[in-house]
């Protein structure tokens, strides 16, 4: 099951685009849905980066 990450460049927001979640990219749409739904809009904050750039040896 894709999301709308799979159609997205980042890295971060690739690794999320099977999840069973219906995520959306910031943008101004999102917003502009959260609204019309009077609904949260919940943030998920990550990264994605290479094994050494992730290296603490």
């Amino acid at each position: 099951m894709a999301n709308r990450l799979a159609q997205t460049t980042s890295p971060y927001l690739l690794q999320h685009a099977d999840n069973p979640v219906d995520w959306w990219p910031w943008s101004p749409e999102a917003f502009e849905e959260a609204r019309k739904r009077d609904v949260p809009v919940l943030l998920s904050v990550g990264y994605a980066s290479c094994h050494w750039c992730q290296c603490t040896c």
